[in-house]
C-alpha cells in the first residue's frame, strides 16, 4: 500500500523501501489525461497530445520515490493530499526551467537605452522578474540596473511558481559553464569565484539584496503593493493556450503602472491575444497613459 505522507517524495529512498522507476506501470492514455488536466487547472500548462513521454519522464522519479507502482495510485495521492505539498513538487517536475544569463539581449539593451533614461529621476525603482525560473534574467537585470543607476536604490522582486526553481535562484550559486554570457566586468564587479581556478560563481551579497523572492501561479489572481513600472514575463505563455494567455496578460497589466513596460519572450506574440497594451517593439508591450486611474487593482 503505498504511503500517503508527501514528505515521503522529498526524502532520498533507501535503496530496500525504494521503488525501482523502471518498474512503474507505463502511463496509461487515461492516466495522462488526469494528469494533463490537473497541470491545466492549477498552473495553466497545456500538455497537448504527444507529451504523454514528457509527462512519464519527468513525473517517473517521483512515481518510483513515492513508492507508488502507477501513475494512477500517484494521482490518486495528489489530489488526496490536503497540504499541497505533493502538487507543488508535481509542479516543479513538470514546469520547464530553462533560461540563461543576458538571454535575449535586445530586450536588455532596450530596457538601458530607452526605458531607464525616463526613470533615471526616481529615487527607488522596482522591477518585477515574473517567472523568473532558476534565477539568471533576475542577476541579469539587477547588474544592469547597477550599472545604469548606480546612485538609485532599487529591487528586482522575482517570482515563479516552482519552488524548486526558487531556491535555486535564491542560493545563487551557479556552475561557471552556465555563466559564459556574463561580460567579463560584470564577473569581477558582481560575482565571486568560489573557487580557484572558479568551477562556480555566486552573486555577490551586496546584489543578493537587490532581489527578493516569492512564489506566485500567475494564472492565479495575486496582488503586489506596489505597480512597476517594468515587468519580465519571457517564455512561460508558450506553455498556456490563448485563453490563460490572455487571463495572465490581463493581470500582468493590472500590475504595471501607466506607461510601464511589459517583456515577452521573442517566441511569444500577443498578435492573437485580446489585451489593452500597446504594441512597442517585438515582444515589449506598453500600457498606456491615458488609462490611468481606471485600472483595477489585483485582489
Amino acid at each position: 500500500m503505498p504511503r500517503t505522507d508527501p514528505k515521503e517524495i522529498d526524502r532520498v529512498p533507501l535503496e530496500t523501501d525504494w521503488i525501482d522507476p523502471a518498474a512503474v506501470r507505463p502511463l496509461a492514455p487515461q492516466e495522462f489525461e488526469q494528469i494533463r488536466q490537473l497541470a491545466y487547472r492549477t498552473f495553466g500548462l497545456d500538455l497537448k497530445p504527444g507529451k504523454e513521454e514528457l509527462v512519464s519522464a519527468r513525473l517517473r522519479r517521483l512515481v518510483g520515490g513515492g513508492h507508488f507502482r502507477s501513475f494512477q495510485e500517484y494521482y490518486r495521492h495528489v489530489m488526496a493530499d490536503s497540504t499541497g505539498e505533493a502538487l507543488a513538487r508535481m509542479i516543479d517536475a513538470l514546469a520547464t526551467n530553462h533560461t540563461a544569463f543576458m538571454r535575449e539581449p535586445d530586450h536588455f539593451d532596450f530596457l538601458r537605452q530607452q526605458v531607464l533614461p525616463t526613470l533615471a529621476a526616481r529615487d527607488s525603482l522596482e522591477v518585477w522578474s515574473a517567472a523568473c525560473s532558476t534565477g539568471e534574467e533576475v542577476w541579469t537585470l539587477a547588474c544592469l540596473l547597477n550599472d545604469a543607476l548606480p546612485s538609485r536604490t532599487f529591487r528586482v522582486a522575482a517570482s515563479d511558481i516552482s519552488n524548486k526553481a526558487l531556491r535555486f535562484a535564491a542560493q545563487a550559486v551557479y556552475p561557471v559553464e552556465r555563466c559564459h554570457g556574463v561580460p567579463a566586468e560584470w564577473l569581477s564587479r558582481y560575482f565571486v569565484a568560489e573557487t580557484r581556478p572558479p568551477k562556480s560563481y555566486r552573486i555577490s551579497p551586496r546584489i543578493r539584496t537587490q532581489a527578493a523572492f516569492r512564489r506566485i501561479n500567475l494564472v492565479e489572481r495575486f496582488s503586489w503593493h506596489r505597480r512597476f513600472p517594468v515587468i519580465f514575463c519571457r517564455n512561460v505563455m508558450i506553455y498556456f493556450d490563448r485563453q490563460t494567455q490572455e487571463r495572465v496578460v490581463e493581470h500582468l497589466a493590472d500590475c504595471l503602472e501607466p506607461g510601464g513596460y511589459l517583456f515577452v519572450g521573442h517566441a511569444e506574440s500577443l498578435t492573437r491575444v485580446s489585451h489593452s497594451l500597446e504594441y512597442v517593439r517585438p515582444a515589449v508591450y506598453r500600457k498606456s497613459e491615458e488609462r490611468k486611474g481606471i485600472w483595477i487593482k489585483s485582489s
